[in-house]
């Protein structure tokens, strides 16, 4: 516990030293359900200009505290995060929950520590996090520069186990869902049965493209697409793009995914080269959604490669 108290101290000090900068980007919650809010970051990539903050960051106002869904990118963004909830609500920021390995979803949990948060995240996210932390964090200071200054990778304080774990805070419900993951191992959803609105965290992508990593799983990524259309949510609130429909989540980020794992699979069972199906993936439909020039060969020839160890 001292040594934690320590660790809190030493980045709580870090932030002070840093140098503070004009802020490029606005951060501000809007309403999606009582008590439910949420800021909607670019869905563009991270640049100096978005401070990195180009993902989705939810809200939830009980009457014993608050819970922010994601912590931000960076110690500073983390602080931006915090003065926008402080516009919604006095209340404290009870609890952290992470909702993927990503560095917009976790980096900022020191920030948030230092002021008294308890930091959740699900296990199946613990080795992703430890093995990439590092390296996001220098790709961060390279595109923010000092605006990434007195951020360092804080783990979560409380792990959660299983695919469904329930918490209360203020008469409030939260569920949490694991699927085996989608964009990272332990990309996990908030569930909040009594709003019928859902954190999707980056199980759902919508008006961007989304993006298969060398460590993304597309198949688990489906079993959990398949968990929100048994919940059928109101609202969602997706990883990236605007707050949604069900239809639309299917529309931007399940439909692609199958189409790509079919065309793939037909590829490796053919013996057709991997470039020459990359090239031969018929993705019109998705060209309306953005990045998806950029993103689109590289996610085929990810799936290409995961069809074969499948």
């Amino acid at each position: 516990m001292r040594a934690r108290l320590l660790s809190i101290l030493a980045w709580a000090t870090a932030s002070l030293l840093a140098p503070v900068s004009a802020h490029a980007v606005s951060v501000r919650f809007d309403p999606v359900a009582d008590g439910v809010y949420a800021f909607v970051g670019e869905t563009g990539g991270r640049t100096a200009s978005n401070e990195g903050l180009n993902a989705n960051i939810g809200l939830v106002v009980t009457r014993d505290g608050a819970v922010l869904i994601d912590s931000g990118a960076t110690w500073q963004g983390a602080r931006q995060i915090h003065e926008a909830v402080r516009r919604v609500t006095q209340q404290p920021v009870r609890w952290v929950i992470n909702t993927g390995g990503q560095d917009h979803r976790w980096l900022g949990n020191a920030y948030f520590a230092a002021q008294g948060a308890e930091l959740i995240g699900h296990a199946d996210g613990r080795a992703d996090m430890l093995s990439r932390g590092g390296e996001q964090l220098a790709a961060l200071k390279q595109v923010l520069g000092p605006k990434a200054d007195g951020t360092s990778p804080m783990l979560p304080t409380r792990w959660i186990e299983g695919e469904d774990a329930r918490l209360e805070l203020g008469g409030v419900v939260l569920e949490l869902r694991l699927r085996g993951g989608a964009h990272t191992p332990g990309d996990m959803m908030v569930w909040l049965p009594d709003r019928q609105v859902l954190f999707s965290g980056d199980v759902v992508y919508v008006d961007r493209m989304l993006g298969v990593l060398p460590f993304s799983r597309t198949r688990q990524w489906l079993a959990s697409f398949a968990e929100i259309e048994r919940l059928a949510p109101k609202r969602i609130v997706p990883g990236h793009g605007r707050i949604t429909t069900l239809a639309q989540a299917q529309a931007d980020t399940r439909d692609y995914l199958l189409a790509l794992r079919e065309h793939m699979r037909k590829a490796v069972d053919d013996g057709t080269d991997i470039s020459a199906a990359i090239k031969s993936f018929d993705g019109a439909r998705f060209q309306r959604l953005a990045n998806s020039a950029e993103l689109m060969p590289g996610n085929g020839s990810r799936v290409y490669l995961e069809m074969e160890r499948e």
